[in-house]
């Protein structure tokens, strides 16, 4: 395609993702602004989800920590946090028909929901969306960031949003809209799990050269409406066990009864398992018909499906934080803690923490006698820090630094002792002592996937009755994801010949499985060859392949804007 001329629009800052980090890196950002009467600088976030929030999924209690510290007024301003905690329970499923509750004694502290809300982080995403638009924030949703602009010196200029109107040849139909430059001092990039910006951004600085792998898992979530004599508003409940036990695969699950007789449940499958043969969607539709949970779905209807990659290394997997011209924050990072398996309120400290570095800077620079939202350049010299080594160091003095600190062996434990060994460990570290060294997790998820010949356990998965258990198309429908049909896949192969010559005969192609929407098929051909089909329609923008594939062939960049998921009260 030839050189496309574009439109530039000029920021203080960019924000790159409306979810809980970059949104309350915009709010502090403005907040900050207003205090210390600098009202013109100028945040502008780009959200590839139709609307703030439609691509938001998540458990979810939420800690609410930093929100106290972002609007200590939140529930007179109408925050949707309306259902605290009251009820905490841990689980082990130990067999299909089997389960056992821990004594909250034994449950390791960090997973206690005290004080607590149950809430739908989608809509908790829209209400900050609105705070930020009444501080006079730019938000642009339906605007995928698509590529990553330099400055000459090789700092971050800011982003390119996506063309609009290419068809499947790569080539602009009769509706092409270019995709505009947007331009600012300081990039933030907020994308959360996998970002696919943040991910060149690694790379290309060589951000994670201290860390260890990152690690992931995959959440399965269903939104149901159940009998209301079943709803126990405020009840929380987690567990891990049955299924996965029985291929050797860990995770765990849960159940939170929310508002309006909705309980909203999920698995979630750390992708470091082993046996190519699981089926991560199956399994969660499997765990369903447990006793344990399926009493409370029985005469429901399950109202909405959806899927996210998470990040679970901590901070022993967390990668430099900055890089000249931008920064990293929430899951973009990998803040969550899985330890408390909450990530909201770490992503939007991490935001907060961003937000104060960035103004700063830009405040030192109006006091060295530039002007925000004017030039660069003053003086023949740039007045602007251009790596804000300041946000790591204030990320270093903070609550969040600390926290991640203390749960930074909660993971590497699980995968290295299993579950009942690594739960004891994690026990006597999070309830007793900390333990003065720290455990490592060395091996690349991708790489754990055994070849079919190694792996001996092929599990049996029962046919979905359409009540209580689905398959992939028809929970996809309700997912609400739609595509613009005639684009590019969004999914993209670095060698198309790996998926059938190298994946099927080592691993049955495990693309197959570990898709939670059918993305992926092995087709048969009439000379009998095979072939691989990509349903690109079908993503719910997970990244579990760009994750998962073990020969790290598969690439996930954004659609076309808008595209994708519409999750409501997710």
């Amino acid at each position: 395609m030839e050189h496309i001329e574009r439109e530039s629009m000029e920021f203080d800052v960019v924000i790159v993702g409306a979810g809980p980090a970059g949104l309350s890196a915009a709010i502090k950002i403005r907040q900050l602004a207003i205090e210390n009467n600098l009202p013109d600088l100028s945040v502008c976030v780009v959200e590839k989800g139709s609307e703030v929030g439609a691509h938001i999924l998540s458990g979810a209690v939420l800690e609410p920590r930093a929100i106290n510290e972002l609007f200590p007024n939140w529930k007179e301003e109408g925050a949707p946090l309306n259902v605290p905690v009251t009820e905490d329970h841990t689980f082990f499923t130990l067999s299909a028909t089997t389960s056992k509750q821990a004594p909250h004694w034994m449950v390791p502290k960090t997973m206690h929901n005290e004080g607590n809300y149950i809430v739908s982080l989608g809509n908790v995403v829209r209400w900050l969306g609105t705070k930020a638009e009444e501080l006079e924030v730019s938000i642009f949703p339906g605007f995928a960031a698509s590529e990553i602009l330099y400055h000459e010196d090789g700092s971050v200029k800011g982003i390119q949003t996506g063309d609009m109107g290419i068809g499947k040849d790569g080539e602009p139909t009769h509706n092409f809209t270019p995709g505009y430059e947007l331009h600012a001092k300081y990039t933030i990039f907020a994308e959360g799990c996998r970002g696919h910006l943040g991910k060149r951004l690694i790379a290309k600085y060589n951000l994670d050269q201290d860390a260890d792998p990152q690690h992931y898992g995959i959440g399965i979530k269903e939104l149901w409406e159940i009998d209301p004599a079943k709803h126990k508003p405020g009840l929380v409940m987690h567990g891990t066990g049955w299924p996965l036990n029985e291929t050797g695969s860990s995770g765990g699950w849960w159940l939170y009864h929310a508002e309006n007789n909705q309980v909203t449940l999920g698995l979630i499958v750390d992708l470091s398992y082993q046996n190519p043969h699981m089926y991560p969607f199956a399994e969660m539709q499997r765990w369903k018909t447990h006793p344990l949970i399926k009493q409370y779905l029985e005469g429901g209807k399950r109202i909405s499906y959806g899927a996210r990659a998470i990040t679970k290394g901590g901070i022993n997997a967390l990668p430099k934080l900055t890089f000249p011209g931008g920064c990293l924050v929430g899951d973009d990072a990998g803040f969550l803690n899985f330890a408390k398996i909450k990530g909201s309120h770490t992503a939007m400290k991490s935001g907060m923490l961003c937000g104060e570095a960035v103004f700063e800077a830009i405040q030192a620079g109006v006091a060295k006698g530039g002007e925000v939202g004017y030039a660069r350049v003053v003086e023949g010299e740039d007045f602007f820090i251009k790596e804000l080594t300041s946000y790591t160091d204030k990320f270093n003095n903070s609550w969040l630094k600390e926290e991640l600190h203390r749960s930074r062996n909660f993971g590497p434990a699980m995968h290295k002792f299993g579950q009942w060994i690594g739960g004891a460990f994690n026990f006597i570290d999070q309830n007793i002592f900390q333990v003065p060294f720290t455990l490592h997790d060395l091996v690349p998820d991708f790489s754990a996937l055994k070849t079919v010949d190694a792996a001996t356990f092929k599990p049996d998965y029962p046919k979905p009755d359409g009540k209580l258990t689905f398959d992939r198309l028809s929970s996809v429908f309700v997912s609400n994801t739609v595509h613009e049909e005639n684009q590019p896949a969004h999914l993209k192969l670095t060698d198309p010949t790996i998926p059938v010559n190298v994946n099927l005969p080592k691993w049955d192609e495990p693309a197959q499985r570990y898709c939670p929407a059918g993305v992926y098929e092995i087709m048969e051909n009439d000379d009998g060859s095979k072939r691989f089909q990509i349903n690109a329609a079908n993503c719910v923008h997970c990244k579990t392949c760009d994750i998962k594939d073990p020969s790290q062939n598969i690439t996930w960049v954004t659609p076309e804007g808008g595209g994708g998921p519409n999750y409501p009260n997710m």
